[in-house]
């Protein structure tokens, strides 16, 4: 189920200006706020949840700073909208990951990512909000949707092929592409 308030349609690059909060059956995908570094350091800390992505867990300041970015909802040059929701549990609201949607091409492709913290993996909180990211560029008449996992990320692999991603032999700084087959889009 999709909220938010309208908006007064589509923007340069096709998407819609407002990233919606998002409702589950388990889940409310808030859109990312700045504020939201403060309890999104601890659940992106942890050294094993950068064991294929690499890196580091963030410091406050360095997540205030990319979420203050990532806020501004598209690329400098406008060619990209950027959709970033908090995956929060309900009815505690707890965060407990994110999700995210790069839309580019006059808003028919898009790029996905999702990350659920350490503590609470295996519970299918990654794949439901991972849906219900695909529902809503659906919504909104995206066309392509890929994601970039690396090929050892068995369970981001799984994630993937259960909201109807394919993998494609193309990779991406170690990455494999998967794809929405054309025929699995919902008309």
């Amino acid at each position: 189920m999709i909220q938010g308030p309208d908006d007064d349609g589509p923007t340069a690059s096709g998407d819609r200006r407002v990233t919606e909060s998002v409702a589950t059956a388990r889940l409310d995908l808030t859109p990312l706020a700045p504020v939201d570094a403060a309890e999104m350091v601890e659940v992106l800390a942890g050294d094993d949840l950068y064991t294929f992505t690499g890196g580091s867990a963030p410091t406050l300041e360095v997540l205030h700073a990319r979420y203050t970015w990532q806020a501004l909802g598209r690329s400098v040059d406008g060619s990209e909208a950027w959709h970033n929701w908090i995956i929060r549990t309900r009815p505690d609201g707890k965060a407990v990951g994110f999700v995210q949607a790069t839309i580019t091409d006059e808003g028919r492709q898009a790029e996905i990512a999702w990350v659920v913290g350490l503590s609470w993996q295996r519970r299918g909180y990654a794949t439901e909000a991972a849906q219900a990211l695909v529902t809503w560029l659906d919504a909104r008449g995206v066309e392509r949707i890929t994601a970039n996992v690396h090929p050892d990320h068995i369970a981001s692999a799984a994630v993937a092929r259960r909201v109807g991603l394919l993998p494609t032999d193309r990779l991406v700084d170690g990455e494999r592409t998967w794809q929405r087959a054309p025929d699995t889009q919902d008309d």
